[in-house]
């Protein structure tokens, strides 16, 4: 489905008019003083590589006050992905996970509480590293942390129950006046870091096998899972792997899955929902096909295509087939009193091999009823196909299929406030874009 247009809280009509007056009125007013917000900076964090999964690891953190004022405190948050988690709990954080929105992926969360004050000018590092763990899952994760003066919150994602930590609180030491190089190494208040693990995937198709005679519909499967031990992140913004389907002989797509393009009229590519995919998770593409012509049974392959694979070492489920029994031409002479027509719906007659019409039952040796064929017209009507999910517009060049969330996720503008003829009318907008490339 195609991506949903994003969804802004407007200000109602009165409210609005009001408020632009305020601000025709700005002019007039004389500005408030407003504190500067403190400048707060993360010092780069070096990538970590070649993990082995189950193993522990640390990282030490470094932070810069680059404002002119003493902060009294700060909060300090590191966030990993799904195959990371904190190895060591401190009491002065809590600990929750972030669920998976929009196109971001979940994040086990520690927000920390950091209640000493920091100079300006002075860089501080954690009193010890930073302990993490890789699980049995992990391969392509991260790492990010941030500082701020409030107290970060889930986001639109929602998120678990924060847990306080039971081990010794994180704390911030002092590690001298910060240089010009210091300064340039906390250029903004968040970093991150890659962490990769050593660790495979097993990525899987799995084909269908469907039978209908002439005009029937049918609803064929192809599905992709991932059969672990790890999960697999992709680029952000861009599907994970991308799944050829080709569409057996004798047969013509009535509904494709809408994560599909069309190559060709028997040719599609199909994209999946997310740039991740869990241990065991994947997608399913359901196909609505209609019997054009029995060849008997007739396939069209599937196979993986696009973005190279190598942690897949599993290359005996990588492809799979579409499989429909279409059954066999018969002879249409009429001379047999042939039932050919029994898939239709009307299709009580004996007397055409075909069954599509009642015509051909003056030949037959019981034409005598062929008059009841004349309703074999419609035969496959009762077919076994059914909507697909999804109906997704398709994607090419294996950006996300569209999936009716917002691509970059949620993002918080606040206008400014103005005070006029002794009142005050403070407003905020808050918008989701909804601005996707695939």
């Amino acid at each position: 489905m195609r991506i949903a247009p994003s969804r802004s809280r407007i200000l109602r009509g009165g409210t609005a008019a009001v408020a632009a007056a305020a601000l025709v009125a700005l002019g007039a007013v004389p500005a408030l003083a407003a504190d500067p917000e403190p400048d707060l900076g993360v010092g780069t964090i070096a990538p970590v590589k070649g993990l082995q999964p189950e193993s522990s690891f640390s990282t030490p953190l470094t932070f810069l006050n680059k404002g002119e004022a003493e902060v009294p405190e700060v909060w300090v948050t590191y966030a990993v992905s799904p195959g990371l988690k904190a190895d060591e709990t401190y009491k002065n954080c809590t600990y929750y996970t972030v669920t998976s929105h929009d196109e971001m992926p979940a994040s086990n969360v520690a927000s920390c509480k950091i209640g000493q004050p920091l100079k300006p000018g002075v860089v501080y590092g954690t009193a010890k590293p930073v302990s993490l763990k890789a699980l049995d899952s992990a391969f392509r994760d991260d790492l990010r942390v941030t500082v701020g003066v409030d107290e970060p919150g889930p986001g639109d994602g929602g998120s678990t129950e924060p847990v306080p930590g039971t081990g010794d609180p994180l704390t911030l030491v002092e590690k001298g006046p910060a240089s010009d190089a210091d300064r340039t190494n906390h250029p903004e208040p968040y970093a991150g870091a890659d962490v990769t693990a050593a660790n495979t995937a097993d990525f899987a198709l799995t084909g269908d096998e469907r039978k209908g005679k002439v005009g029937a519909e049918v609803t064929a499967t192809v599905k992709f899972a991932n059969k672990g031990p790890a999960r697999v992140q992709g680029a952000r913004d861009r599907s994970v792997t991308t799944v050829d389907i080709r569409i057996p002989e004798g047969t013509s797509v009535v509904k494709p899955h809408g994560f599909c393009d069309a190559v060709t009229r028997t040719h599609y590519r199909c994209g999946t929902s997310q740039s991740w995919v869990d241990v065991n998770g994947g997608e399913s593409y359901p196909f609505v096909l209609r019997v054009d012509k029995a060849v008997g049974r007739t396939t069209g392959e599937v196979s993986f295509t696009g973005q190279e694979r190598p942690f897949d070492r599993n290359a005996e489920n990588d492809t799979a087939q579409i499989v429909i029994d279409t059954g066999k031409d018969e002879d249409t002479s009429g001379s047999s009193g042939g039932t050919g027509g029994s898939s239709s719906t009307g299709g009580s007659g004996t007397a055409g091999s075909t069954g599509t019409t009642g015509s051909t039952g003056s030949t037959g040796t019981t034409g005598s009823t062929g008059t009841t064929g004349t309703t074999g017209s419609s035969g496959g009507s009762a077919g076994t196909g059914g909507s697909t999910t999804g109906g997704a517009t398709p994607q090419t060049g294996g950006n996300l299929a569209a999936t009716g969330s917002d691509s970059t996720g949620p993002l918080i503008g606040m206008a400014a406030a103005a005070v006029a003829a002794g009142g005050g009318i403070l407003w905020a907008v808050r918008r989701r874009s909804a601005a996707h490339g695939s």
